[in-house]
């Protein structure tokens, strides 16, 4: 394994005037080359208002407090865990394993728990699993995850590195943040001298009652792979190492990892003999109705605009029902409580304007994950292509969406002079015409957001965006671009 991919260890500063933090990172190398961001915000590059000095105890808010009062807190280890984060400055770590190029919508609630503490003037360490993602955590699965090669590996080291970064270089404050591959320590561990040092710990009764391992020998057939079963002891190392060499007291995590997170506990408590480290958890993301949230019909909402675009993942949210969205203001936002409280009281009120709280969700999530420029383009291409807008289409707005609506090529010849109604069924946007007619009758069918009202209505040139691209729509949500060939 050592030979698995060049090691990077970079430093690198936020900038501030007369002021500097480290932000320190370790992951592979990628072999592939990587998505550039496509927003202003260049890679590792922090400049943004920060205040200058950490708070002092005295007016520290109690984070754990917080995060019970928003609905972020599950299980504590230790209720001592109360004082102590209120009493000193404390560094904690959530872990993400690389099993895909960047994180999804289920874990954006881990990084906005850690944003919560950099808010509460404690420190962070974000650990990406190099080397516990080519075992696979078996929490909350029924079957092995597949094995990753060493380049999809590295490939999603770098992925998840730079998305995490990005999110957090929104709101990090003026508090270290350290990224870390487990990797760099796992590299140099000797088989035997693991089970001495750490395996004459582990009791194999009290592994067999960790909840995760318990589902999985009840619900699976294929039962659990050795490999699998000493996973909370990986992750549990990794807990301890990070207690003895970063000062790390406090490990995150969803509530499916409530078994792995108290073997890193009782590990440190017998190695170390200390009782100082401590357990947090969050509850799993979902829905009021049961089903986990964080999916759409097309798939995971990502994390990353090279996956899903500020557009597409402001619409999601945007979407989210009424049932929902006070809930999720108060998990995945930092508006205060008295404000979420006000916006709950208005949409109980007559004067209510419809979907006004999902609005104001779209905004602060899509503004946390994509910062300001990011929200800005979801914004003005949600305005541009309402059907029926004012807002003057262009060609790079329509084509911002194209990855995220169907899309065709056609030939000029082929469009100047068509008619709308015969376009939109060619296109596919519409099965046939038929429906195309009584969807225009119904006011229904636009072009480029302008309503057709003549079943007769042809295409010239002027109707093509900058000579580049047409916009169709059947209703405000079927769209359909074509690219002028």
């Amino acid at each position: 394994m050592a030979g698995a991919g060049a090691l990077l260890r970079t430093t690198f500063l936020i900038a501030k005037p007369n002021y500097k933090i480290p932000i320190t990172f370790s992951l592979f190398q990628s072999q592939s080359k990587r998505t550039p961001h496509h927003h202003n915000r260049r890679h590792y590059q922090f400049i943004r208002k920060f205040s200058s000095s950490q708070p002092s105890h005295r007016n520290r808010s109690n984070v754990v407090d917080i995060l019970e009062e928003r609905g972020l807190l599950e299980s504590l280890t230790s209720e001592n865990l109360r004082s102590v984060c209120s009493d000193s400055s404390l560094r904690v770590y959530c872990g993400f394993d690389p099993t895909a190029e960047t994180l999804h919508l289920g874990n954006l609630i881990g990084i906005i728990v850690l944003s919560w503490f950099l808010r509460c003037g404690h420190s962070a360490v974000v650990l990406v699993g190099g080397a516990t993602g080519r075992i696979g955590d078996p929490s909350g699965k029924s079957f092995e995850r597949p094995e990753l090669d060493i380049q999809t590996l590295n490939r999603n080291i770098a992925g998840i590195s730079d998305t995490v970064l990005n999110i957090l270089n929104v709101d990090n404050g003026s508090y270290s943040i350290r990224v870390l591959n487990n990797y760099d320590w796992w590299k140099d561990v000797k088989f035997l001298d693991f089970l001495k040092d750490v395996g004459r710990f582990a009791r194999v009764n009290t592994m067999m009652a960790k909840e995760s391992v318990k589902r999985r020998l009840e619900a699976s057939d294929q039962g659990l792979s050795y490999t699998e079963f000493t996973y909370q002891l990986l992750q549990g190392y990794d807990f301890f190492h990070l207690f003895k060499s970063e000062n790390v007291r406090v490990q995150i995590g969803g509530s499916d990892q409530w078994g792995n997170i108290t073997a890193g506990t009782e590990l440190i408590r017998k190695l170390h003999q200390s009782d100082a480290a401590y357990g947090l958890t969050f509850p799993l993301l979902l829905k009021s109705d049961g089903t986990k949230f964080g999916k759409s019909e097309d798939g995971a909402i990502w994390l990353s605009p090279s996956m899903l675009s500020p557009y597409k993942f402001y619409q999601y949210f945007f979407s989210i029902p009424d049932d929902d969205v006070v809930r999720f203001l108060r998990i995945l936002t930092f508006v205060s409580l008295e404000e979420i409280g006000e916006i709950e009281m208005e949409m109980k009120s007559d004067g209510y304007v419809q979907n006004s709280a999902q609005r104001r969700l779209a905004e602060e999530v899509t503004r946390f994950v994509h910062g300001e420029d990011g929200l800005a383009e979801a914004i003005k291409a949600t305005e541009a292509l309402r059907p029926g807008s004012d807002t003057r289409l262009d060609w790079k707005t329509i084509e911002g969406i194209s990855e995220d609506v169907p899309w065709c090529c056609l030939g000029y010849d082929e469009v100047v002079n068509a008619r709308v109604v015969d376009i939109s069924v060619s296109t596919g946007l519409i099965e046939s015409k038929s429906a195309a007619r009584r969807l225009l009758k119904q006011g229904g069918l636009y072009l480029n957001n302008g309503r057709v009202d003549d079943e007769g209505k042809k295409i010239d040139s002027d109707d093509i965006v900058d000579g580049k691209i047409l916009l169709l729509s059947a209703g405000k949500k079927n769209k359909m671009v074509v690219r002028i060939a």
